[in-house]
């Protein structure tokens, strides 16, 4: 099992995200929190289980949710450089790559 460590940018988005369903359904929020804290957890308990991406990063969807976590596995730990919506802005968190 490696660390799980977030982007700064990527604990962001999760929480404009869990602020955007909690507006929309009261206990919606919470749950999307919960299903990035599992993928988080899946993440760091198997980081070669996501599905490969280029340039040496790989996604895990969060579950009920039209999110992946991004990330990229380092010696050390995993670092998840963002919480990116399935269908907006394609790869724009690349340059999150650098080791924190």
């Amino acid at each position: 099992m490696k660390e799980a460590i977030f982007h700064p940018d990527a604990r962001a988005e999760a929480s404009e995200s869990v602020e955007f369903y909690q507006a929309r359904l009261e206990g919606l929020g919470l749950r999307f929190l919960a299903a990035v804290e599992e993928a988080a957890e899946r993440i760091s308990a198997s980081p070669e289980a996501g599905t490969p991406l280029a340039g040496g990063f790989r996604k895990r969807i969060v579950s009920g949710f039209p999110y992946n976590v991004i990330y990229r596995v380092w010696e050390e730990y995993v670092y998840l450089v963002a919480v990116a919506h399935q269908h907006r802005r394609p790869d724009y968190w690349r340059e999150r790559a650098d080791r924190r």
